[in-house]
């Protein structure tokens, strides 16, 4: 049942987590190896794989607060939405034995990395024309094909990717998850220079024939979707974290700056012009955040059908809501708001990664009309 009251245990995670974030500096656009490396070692990073692999036992529930917190306190790690929430979550849900003690006690203690690949530059929002393929070859599999912003290939020991393989009933093509190593022949990587302050680097990757043996294939080849969207919610509920903490850091430095700022003869915060719009921001994040929980609850629970409406719901309330947090928090500071000392000017930009990936609003909005309303396609 989904609480509408964080437990203890919660409580005392979040305390924690965020303690242990703000003591240090700021990751945001710098190289965060060694963030990354310390909560690991605290069991952040796979609070919510199993305790047989090496994990916390937790959820999607835990994962998606250590990140909030994280990113409330100015230090996000984008790689826990790819590594251990969509990856790590698949791998624990279908892979082999093999798969899941080879993966995911390196995944959970942070000595090992894996990236996420299904976006391709011509297929958009369109998940059906994924046009990455793998054929048969003996007991091999060979992929070719190309994705686009993929995220922290450089530094991942492996990215997962979505193909397609032949349905051999009826011919059409269904999405097939395969574990492609770094080094692999075949597999080449170029960066995408990105307007992005981020430490987490972009890349298109291109698939020559790459040649993997057959236990590369995650899961069943005959329950693809499933499998796929059994990465896809989590990534929504941690992409929805992912924007509460930024547009929480956003609100503090804001509200920090507003009880000192004096120009007349009251500090700033005490004009309704400026309060405002900083409650109205405050408001928009919590209200976020309870969709958030509710999604993660849902998807903890094993119903994935519930996740999933909730999760899109979680990541468009999110991606709104931090986008306007870091707008009025930039305007709250005026010109202050886009000097390098006081660090707000890149969150404009990075604000926007919560509106656009890994779904677009405008296509979360399709989702609600179709699912929800039971509105008709336009496509």
């Amino acid at each position: 049942m989904t609480t509408l009251i964080e437990s203890d245990e919660h409580k005392s995670l979040r305390e924690a987590v965020s303690t242990f974030a703000k003591n240090h500096p700021r990751t945001l656009g710098t190289d965060n190896e060694h963030f990354w490396r310390e909560a690991a070692k605290l069991g952040y990073i796979g609070v919510n794989l199993p305790e047989a692999y090496g994990g916390g036992g937790g959820g999607i529930t835990e994962l998606s607060l250590v990140l909030e917190e994280m990113g409330a306190a100015g230090n996000p790690l984008l790689m826990m939405i790819v590594s251990p929430a969509i990856c790590g979550t698949v791998i624990s849900r279908f892979g082999t034995e093999a798969q899941k003690q080879d993966w995911l006690p390196t995944l959970a203690d942070g000595t090992r990395m894996m990236s996420f690949g299904i976006t391709e530059p011509d297929a958009g929002s369109n998940s059906h024309r994924i046009t990455t393929t793998a054929r048969r070859d003996g007991t091999d599999w060979i992929l070719t094909g190309r994705k686009v912003f993929i995220s922290g290939v450089d530094i991942s020991d492996a990215t997962l990717i979505v193909g397609r393989t032949e349905d051999a009933r009826t011919g059409k093509l269904k999405p097939c998850l395969f574990i492609v190593p770094r080094d692999t022949p075949g597999f080449e990587r170029r960066r995408i220079e990105m307007e992005l302050n981020a430490a987490e680097k972009q890349f298109e990757l291109t698939l020559d024939d790459v040649r993997l043996p057959a236990d590369a294939l995650v899961g069943d080849e005959d329950a693809g979707l499933l499998q796929l969207f059994a990465g896809l919610n989590p990534e929504r509920i941690m992409t929805a974290a992912f924007g509460i903490g930024m547009g929480r850091y956003a609100l503090s430095r804001a509200l920090d700056y507003a009880r000192e700022r004096t120009v007349w003869k009251t500090p700033i915060g005490a004009h309704q012009a400026i309060a405002h719009p900083l409650a109205q921001a405050h408001i928009d994040l919590e209200l976020a955040r309870l969709m958030m929980q509710k999604a993660a609850h849902l998807y903890d629970a094993g119903d994935d059908m519930g996740a999933g409406e909730a999760a899109n719901m979680a990541k468009y309330a999110a991606g709104e809501a931090c986008v306007k947090a870091v707008d009025q928090a930039v305007h709250t500071l005026g010109g202050n708001g886009l000097t390098r000392e006081f660090g707000l000017a890149p969150l404009i930009t990075a604000s926007r990664v919560a509106r656009i990936a890994p779904v677009s609003r405008e296509m979360i909005l399709n989702y609600v009309s179709h699912q929800t309303l039971g509105l008709p396609k336009s496509y």
